[in-house]
């Protein structure tokens, strides 16, 4: 059932939407090839807690709780890759997921890294990844449902030649990370049939697209939390946190806008950099 929020909760769910975004800002600043993902990993739970921040995917259910604050999938990996040993390589495609929660508010998001010498299917893929998500908050403006949205997104990924992974969806959010209604990237019958929502004020979703080079097929590998593509293609994940007020939709986890928020992520950094 779909949650609807005030227009003062979507804005209450600014601030973890501006550390999410803090968060992506700080592994593009530090990945590098050499680097392990654990090392990316501990540095993002570094800024969330000494910004008093809980890491929303610390410790969520499975048959291995999950044991990190990042999902960070490489190349051929779609999502939910466990921080580890593996070294980051040049010519890698790093998705990086991540989210957190303040003053009972969540935010989410996934940016994907090309890291040093990347090919161009590489580039292109990222470019089709990240171009989808846009075009799915423009077309929010005028969309009367998601699925009107969903099914422009589809038709822009595979003109470009690359497949939508449609076993993982986007979701609503708000007080908990992951609530109604799921938010797919492609139309199915199911979801026309009792799964679609209108687009209206007090909505906030996280919409994250999933696309692959080859084909929309995936696996999961032996940790129990890692996805990949099955036919071992390379796949990129992108993903912003999307509220809508009756003046039209606002990125929560986007950039700072306006000084107060500018501000606000200076003291994100300062407390990460110096522990105050």
């Amino acid at each position: 059932m779909l949650s609807l929020k005030t227009e003062k909760d979507i804005w209450k769910m600014r601030k973890a939407g501006l550390l999410t975004w803090t968060a992506h800002e700080l592994i593009r600043k530090i990945i590098r090839p050499g680097m392990t993902t654990r090392e990316i990993d501990a540095e993002v739970e570094k800024l969330f807690v000494r910004n008093f921040a809980v890491g929303m995917f610390k410790g969520v259910p499975g048959r291995v709780p999950y044991p990190a604050v990042t999902c960070i999938s490489v190349n051929d990996q779609v999502v939910h890759g466990i921080p580890g040993d593996r070294v980051i390589q040049d010519g890698d495609v790093v998705s990086v997921d991540l989210g957190c929660k303040i003053d009972g508010w969540c935010g989410d998001a996934a940016y994907t890294s090309l890291v040093g010498n990347v090919s161009d299917e590489a580039k292109k893929l990222v470019e089709t990844t990240r171009g989808v998500l846009y075009l799915a908050i423009e077309k929010l403006q005028t969309a009367k449902y998601w699925s009107d949205v969903a099914r422009q997104m589809e038709k822009y990924v595979r003109e470009r030649g690359f497949s939508v992974v449609e076993s993982f969806v986007g979701h609503g959010i708000g007080r908990r990370m992951h609530e109604e209604p799921q938010v797919p990237n492609f139309v199915y019958p199911e979801f026309l049939r009792g799964g679609d929502f209108q687009i209206k004020p007090g909505v906030a979703i996280a919409i994250e697209p999933m696309v692959n080079v080859g084909g929309k097929r995936v696996k999961q590998l032996r940790d129990y939390w890692t996805i990949a593509t099955a036919d071992g293609s390379l796949s990129a994940h992108e993903e912003h946190t999307v509220g809508i007020l009756k003046s039209g939709p606002i990125v929560l986890t986007g950039p700072p806008e306006t000084e107060e928020e500018r501000k606000m992520v200076e003291t994100f950094f300062d407390r990460y950099e110096n522990n105050k």
